[in-house]
């Protein structure tokens, strides 16, 4: 099959966390559904809050001739209004509609902020551990991705951060609540990457966006107040849905927001606007604009996210394997006991319990499990993890 050379050699590459997934189906299919522990993809678990259903089944009652039509290309002037109206609330600062953008999910955002700032072979530093899919997203815009580490405990490395800034740099993309790690970064940590940028700026006499992709940053379990990106660097822009914090994951809708005080914003957002319509989103889907317009405020229940945390925290730290306590988001990232983790991870899977492995992430010698599934899959786990992690130290032995 005549397909691209790029493509061909993408998808030799993709996503472990799919690979996973799929592995799973087969094994499913061998095995019966019941004996097979797929912690493998972050497919939101809990069901979208009432205030969901309520609004979804007003408007649904109370169409208007128009209403499944084509708008803005940035999206319904009032629902852009009412998500500027909720970050004002949340950050202290003045959004306005404008400012906006409503997106089909965090994805598409990332794919129409990259693809309007950046030319070919522009960078974007990215830092480990990674959505694997950044890379991707990337490449696709003809961008190069350039990879900074982090310390032990998954905080980004600012040395790092500042050797990987060049002056084909246009962009760093963090993410907070961390995918795999679950980690969130404290207000010093982002006050350092802002400080990073606004350097290699001075010292390239460049411009330099800081993207931050935040689709569980309503999912935390701590009391500290979510450090924003806004405060600590002018040319900042997110990406977000309401994927994870409504339960949407399907229904495919998010927003770009970015900071009042970028003096080129309109530049940026008509960049944006045209780039969300070029690549072939058009618009984000119409009913769902208006149904979390409605609904800027409401979350799903995080205390159960935050019980199924404690519970698979607490029974792998238990057994023997090393964890950092997740802070966020419905993932834990535990060092792999063998020094290939894509080879415990296959030693997982013949215990029937799916992981992926921390290669994937850009992080080599760990791996990711995750926990927003029922409470039978993390329980019926137990068993294999135990046995892996048994049979791997006596390998290491």
């Amino acid at each position: 099959m005549a397909i691209s050379t790029r493509v061909r050699e993408q998808m030799k590459a993709s996503s472990w966390i799919r690979r996973m997934f799929e592995e799973g189906v087969e094994l499913r299919r061998e095995h019966g559904a019941e004996n097979v522990f797929d912690l493998s993809l972050g497919n939101p678990l809990l069901e979208p809050p009432a205030e969901f259903t309520a609004v979804l089944r007003r408007i649904v009652s109370e169409e208007t001739p128009g209403t499944h039509r084509y708008m803005p290309n940035g999206g319904f002037p009032h629902v852009r209004a009412a998500v500027a109206r909720q970050l004002s609330h949340e950050t202290g600062l003045r959004f306005e509609g404008p400012d906006i953008l409503m997106t089909i999910g965090a994805a598409g955002a990332l794919n129409v902020i990259l693809r309007s700032i950046l030319d070919r072979d522009d960078e974007v530093v990215i830092i480990a551990p990674y959505f694997a899919e950044y890379v991707f997203y990337i490449e696709h815009q003809a961008g190069v991705a350039r990879v900074a580490q982090s310390s032990p405990d998954f905080m980004p490395d600012i040395a790092s951060l500042e050797a990987a800034l060049t002056p084909r740099t246009r962009a760093v993309i963090i993410n907070s609540p961390n995918n795999p790690s679950g980690v969130v970064y404290p207000e010093s940590v982002v006050a350092g990457i802002g400080g990073a940028i606004q350097a290699a700026e001075k010292r390239f006499g460049t411009e330099i966006y800081l993207v931050s992709d935040e689709p569980y940053r309503k999912l935390i379990y701590s009391d500290q107040p979510y450090p924003f990106i806004f405060n600590h660097h002018v040319r900042s822009v997110v990406a977000t849905s309401h994927s994870k914090d409504l339960g949407l994951a399907g229904e495919r809708i998010g927003h770009i927001a970015v900071n009042p005080a970028d003096p080129g914003k309109t530049d940026f957002m008509d960049a944006a606007t045209f780039s969300l319509r070029t690549l072939g989103f058009v618009n984000a889907p119409a009913l769902m604009q208006r149904v979390v317009a409605e609904i800027q405020d409401a979350t799903v229940d995080v205390s159960e996210y935050r019980k199924k945390r404690d519970f698979i925290y607490e029974a792998l730290t238990g057994m023997g394997y090393r964890c950092n306590r997740p802070d966020g988001a419905f993932y834990l990232f535990p060092e792999s006991p063998l020094k290939d983790d894509v080879r415990f991870v296959r030693l997982l899977q013949s215990k029937l319990v799916l992981a992926v492995p921390g290669v994937g992430f850009g992080t080599p010698g760990y791996f990711r499990v995750s926990y927003c599934v029922e409470d039978r899959v993390l329980e019926g786990s137990l068993k294999g993890f135990k046995e892996a992690l048994e049979e791997a130290l006596a390998e290491a032995r």
